[in-house]
């Protein structure tokens, strides 16, 4: 009788236990801003597709558990990931000390940088040409790319805008002198804009795109880094380039850029 109960109440702890660390049958609720494509956007249908949504999927195939994905700006998302309205953040964001101080973050999978929009017959050449005075500068809220220049554009006129679409059209229209972000968008803004726009490519600040975690949440941590290991592994990676991004891979190898993933 007393081994038949001690049997009973150690599967009671591993059943427990094992539901702390899996999440049960909930679903895990991830945060992304579905407005940058290839990587985050929607269908046609609107319905969320791409490159952080496939990679969502799959990391609810892994951990056996179903995925909802929560569509919010972009500044929302870590007081939402902080205030437990969300699990998780997959939304191309990069891994910074000043966000560490607020989330934890899994192992990168993903490296960019920060490049640079600039007129077609702008003479701004690099990095070093903005921080000047008279130089309009216009970077997208709550990205590395406003943080870079609150930090070091202390001359230049920087502008903050809420979306990267309407910070590149300033640039377009001779609004302002340059778009700082991430060079995947600025590649893809000079290509649709050749008329009248280029792109200063190679990054002047190299940066690693992970997955926001709630701090504190090492069980899920591990789960998450366990995942990006394995789909590297399975080229899971490799098969999300090709589905995505295919001619900007070959684009960027002709190039001579190192491809992100």
């Amino acid at each position: 009788m007393i081994r038949s109960l001690f049997f009973s109440i150690s599967a009671l702890f591993l059943a427990v236990a094992l539901t702390a660390c899996t999440g049960g049958n909930q679903p895990l609720i991830i945060g992304m801003e579905l407005n940058y494509p290839p990587f985050e956007m929607t269908d046609a249908d609107g319905n969320p597709t791409g490159v952080g949504v496939d990679l969502a999927h799959a990391l609810g195939t892994y951990l056996h558990r179903e995925i909802e994905i929560q569509n919010m700006p972009f500044e929302g998302l870590i007081p939402a990931l902080k205030t437990g309205r969300i699990d998780l953040i997959i939304s191309s964001m990069t891994a910074t000390d000043e966000r560490r101080q607020s989330i934890d973050f899994s192992d990168p999978y993903l490296s960019t940088g920060l490049s640079i929009l600039v007129r077609k017959d702008s003479s701004i050449q690099g990095i070093g040409d903005l921080d000047k005075p008279g130089v309009n500068v216009v970077v997208k809220t709550g990205t590395t790319s406003a943080t870079y220049a609150r930090d070091h554009l202390t001359h230049a006129n920087v502008l903050v805008f809420p979306e990267d679409s309407t910070c590149a059209l300033e640039v377009i229209q001779g609004k302002a002198d340059a778009f700082i972000y991430d060079q995947m968008s600025i590649y893809q803004f000079a290509k649709k804009h050749p008329e009248s726009t280029r792109g200063l490519l190679a990054p002047f600040q190299h940066e690693s795109w992970a997955i926001g975690i709630r701090k504190g949440n090492t069980a899920l941590a591990t789960q998450v880094n366990a995942f990006l290991k394995d789909f590297r592994d399975h080229h899971g990676f490799d098969a999300l380039g090709d589905k995505y991004l295919k001619a900007d891979k070959e684009a960027f190898r002709q190039m001579g850029f190192p491809f992100y993933f």
